[in-house]
């Protein structure tokens, strides 16, 4: 009975040393995979807007892209695109076909049950109105009609019922009241109903500042009232399993806001301005 009660616990040692060893071996198997590989393949769009699109060599270009060069670059590696749809990004079931996710994806507690987030980018809402409006402040458009996007969080705030789920969110304060909100489900709808005329259709938009200036460039007649509303963080997201990964790719990005690299590539896609940092 003394055998083979010792022979049932070497038994229970050599499996429990074996799950112990397997554990450690996966701890960082994301991380070996990429530097063993030489090689960081990552989801991005291929018709984000300034963030990642085809151009006119029909090859991956934007801000994502050059940011996704530099991790590269810093772990020692080469960058790998693939561009699954948003949906199956976000569904968070990888299955190994990629190590990291772009988009500048909302880091908010609900999916950090999936996901591990890098803030990278920080989007900021701005109100506009039409060149002719005689609105000079935010509270300029107390009683008026503003139209938003449908389901974002630009809408959100017009209606007064943002309630920022991102991970370190401060409450949002509300700058002014509108009488009506439109939700539009096409931001070119939307904009073309400004442009119309002040008080045509609508007395003002909530948008994001960094889609701002291609609107001028492309000859709207708009222009921004007064500082931004609020600002929202973006995200790299990683799916959670491997911390070692994560902390390499956070270690990437802060040395990337450290040195510059960050800043300059948001300057350089999004007509100088600096969307790096929350302010």
């Amino acid at each position: 009975m003394n055998k083979l009660m010792t022979l049932i616990a070497a038994a229970v040692s050599l499996a429990g040393a074996s799950v112990a060893s397997t554990t450690t071996a996966n701890a960082g198997a994301v991380l070996d995979k990429v530097l063993e590989a030489k090689t960081l393949t990552v989801a991005v769009g291929t018709d984000w807007g300034t963030m990642s699109f085809l151009n006119d060599k029909h090859e991956l270009d934007g801000f994502d892209i050059d940011v996704v060069k530099a991790i590269a670059e810093h772990l020692g590696v080469q960058a790998k695109f693939v561009t699954p749809g948003w949906d199956v990004i976000v569904a968070g079931k990888w299955q190994g076909r990629w190590d990291l996710a772009m988009g500048q994806m909302t880091p908010t507690k609900p999916r950090a049950e999936k996901f591990d987030f890098v803030t990278y980018f920080y989007s900021r809402s701005i109100a506009v109105v039409h060149k002719h409006s005689k609105a000079t402040k935010h509270s300029d458009l107390d009683g008026k009609v503003v139209g938003a996007t449908a389901g974002a969080v630009d809408e959100q705030y017009a209606n007064h019922a943002l309630a920022p789920d991102w991970m370190g969110a401060q409450p949002v304060e509300y700058q002014f009241t509108p009488g009506e909100v439109k939700a539009y489900e096409s931001g070119d709808i939307m904009n073309q109903d400004l442009r119309l005329g002040d008080g045509v259709r609508l007395d003002a938009i909530v948008m994001t500042q960094e889609s701002f200036p291609k609107m001028i460039a492309s000859g709207f007649p708009f222009r921004q009232l007064g500082e931004p509303l609020f600002a929202s963080p973006a995200a790299i997201a990683i799916l959670r399993g491997d911390k070692e990964f994560s902390e390499r790719i956070a270690a990437a990005i802060n040395s990337m806001k450290d040195d510059g690299t960050l800043s300059k590539i948001s300057m350089k896609w999004y007509e100088g301005m600096d969307y790096s940092t929350a302010k």
